[in-house]
């Protein structure tokens, strides 16, 4: 794919994940409007913006070390693993970016993630059934790859929409509950009922409205790291040629988390089977084929 559409892919899809984010947040303060209103209590919304603001800035300062522990990596042994430490350092200066906590993880599935709240608080992990697999181009590939995700600034993004979801949920559960108990206003309060049953099923509908939007931004990012991963190394190739390898050798890692899936390379349950039918419109991940298709055409 020539260099001109990857910055025209890139540009079109940052808009778009800010444009998803923007409805993310949204949806929260919806949900904290309708519920204030069913239960006649202004200091339900303020509350519900509070818990968001409050959740969002403990998972700013500790989400690397969540994703990091859920997908049991440590610390790559800069002699063990000599090749991919460098592979990182060279391409971390050629970012301009600090050179990234390097991890390893002890599964024969092979995949790769980024987490951290910036550049100099990023972490790279990659599996040992990735380094068994790659050649050296691929594994430049991956890397480049998820050094784009720390270079783009959009680690954050999915950590706060994560986050959202979980919010979402929590306050849409929590004041269902409630209703079922017979709280909120009176009918005569409601004044229309047909305001009550719709506050009600939006209440319902939310926590798989903001799953979808999770969903969403998560695919947006992974088309958007690969045309930066493919312009870092100058090589789309190398990227697409991990991709298919990816897709061939689609087995569930040992430590697959939904938490922290959406950060990986490949989705961590099993990528053929996960863009595969309607199973698609559920997956963090759009299917390798799409991908490949995006940065090396239709070759």
């Amino acid at each position: 794919m020539p260099a001109q559409n990857l910055y025209t892919h890139q540009t079109e899809n940052v808009a778009k994940t800010w444009a998803l984010m923007a409805i993310f947040l949204g949806l929260v303060v919806l949900v904290g409007f309708a519920a204030s209103w069913y239960f006649n209590s202004a200091a339900i919304l303020y509350g519900a913006i509070a818990f968001a603001l409050l959740t969002n800035i403990w998972s700013y300062w500790n989400s690397d070390k969540v994703a990091i522990a859920l997908s049991r990596a440590e610390p790559a042994d800069p002699q063990r693993y000599i090749e991919l430490h460098r592979v990182v350092e060279n391409l971390a200066i050629t970012a301009g970016l600090p050179k990234p906590r390097v991890y390893i993880i002890n599964d024969p599935s092979p995949n790769a993630f980024a987490t951290g709240r910036d550049p100099k608080h990023a972490a790279v992990a990659a599996t040992t059934g990735l380094l068994e697999l790659m050649d050296r181009s691929e594994l430049e590939g991956v890397i480049a790859h998820e050094l784009s995700h720390v270079g783009n600034r959009d680690i954050l993004v999915s950590t706060v929409a994560v986050v959202l979801v979980g919010v979402v949920a929590l306050v849409s559960n929590f004041f269902l509950r409630m209703s079922f108990w017979g709280g909120g206003r009176d009918r005569e309060e409601r004044g229309n009922p047909v305001l009550a049953v719709i506050a009600i099923l939006f209440l319902v509908l939310a926590p798989l409205i903001a799953s979808l939007l999770q969903l969403a931004v998560s695919r947006k990012r992974e088309f958007l790291a690969d045309a930066s991963g493919a312009l870092l190394t100058r090589y789309p190739e190398g990227l697409a040629s991990a991709l298919r390898k990816l897709e061939l050798h689609s087995v569930p890692m040992r430590a697959a988390n939904s938490a922290t899936a959406h950060l990986f390379i490949s989705n961590p349950f099993g990528a053929r089977e996960a863009g595969k039918g309607i199973a698609n419109l559920f997956s963090t991940h759009p299917p390798l084929e799409a991908r490949i298709k995006a940065l090396v055409g239709g070759e």
